[in-house]
């Protein structure tokens, strides 16, 4: 397959710019068969940031599937092995071929419901797949729930008071934190996500029926933004 992801030494360079304040943003649309999800990529993860918007702006994502589901957890995406795919198919593995992602983990940006975040095989590094990705569905937690998840993150994660709000009223998946770069967010869709997290799926937690996705990408100002969807920069 062609290797389409970025060259991080051209990246790196362009950092520096990416982390300005700007007065416009990119709005992501994942459109599905079961609507549309519109999400925001982080400033502060501005390598996953430039691959996944290069990557969306190609079409890359275009006809690809979600082939894995998983219920009050997360839908996965982004194999380009999906987009020929035969039912029964395993999928999860492509993309193997591409330039790997350094991790861009903040503590600012966890697995709430809605998260954008990178998926990974299991290099030491925990550097993120140049094409994978999942958006979090999550569950709610109580205290004791959230403990015993966050012990499971990375050295034992102390969430701040207003992150652990988000996990006990919104949801989220509190476990990954600090394991998985989240650089985005979904902004609108989030019924979307549900809809997609309950379909029925087999063994390998693909859907059994195919959920196809396709990519729009709109730069807008932020001030747009924040009155079309409601979202508040940071």
């Amino acid at each position: 397959m062609k290797h389409v992801a970025l060259s991080f030494f051209v990246v790196l360079s362009t950092v520096a710019f990416a982390q300005k304040k700007t007065k416009k943003a990119e709005v992501v649309t994942i459109h599905t068969s079961f609507g549309d999800m519109a999400a925001i990529l982080h400033e502060q993860t501005p390598l996953h940031k430039a691959n996944f918007l290069k990557l969306a702006k190609e079409h890359f994502y275009d006809s690809l599937l979600f082939h894995r589901i998983i219920e009050n957890f997360m839908i996965q995406g982004g194999d380009p092995n999906s987009k020929n795919a035969k039912p029964g198919d395993r999928l999860g593995g492509g993309g193997g071929n591409m330039e790997r992602i350094p991790a861009e983990f903040r503590p600012d940006l966890f697995h709430k419901k809605g998260a954008l975040a990178a998926a990974r095989d299991n290099n030491p590094e925990k550097k993120s797949s140049a094409c994978q990705f999942y958006i979090v569905q999550g569950k709610v937690y109580n205290d004791t729930e959230l403990d015993a998840q966050l012990r499971r993150a990375v050295g034992t994660r102390q969430a701040t008071p207003a992150q652990r709000e988000v996990y006990k009223t919104i949801g989220g998946t509190p476990h990954l934190d600090g394991n998985y770069t989240v650089f985005g967010q979904v902004i609108s869709g989030i019924s979307v996500l549900d809809s997609i997290a309950h379909q029925r799926r087999d063994g390998s937690d693909r859907p059994l029926k195919d959920v196809r996705m396709s990519m729009s990408v709109e730069k807008m100002k932020k001030k747009k933004i924040a009155k079309r969807y409601g979202y508040r920069f940071e």
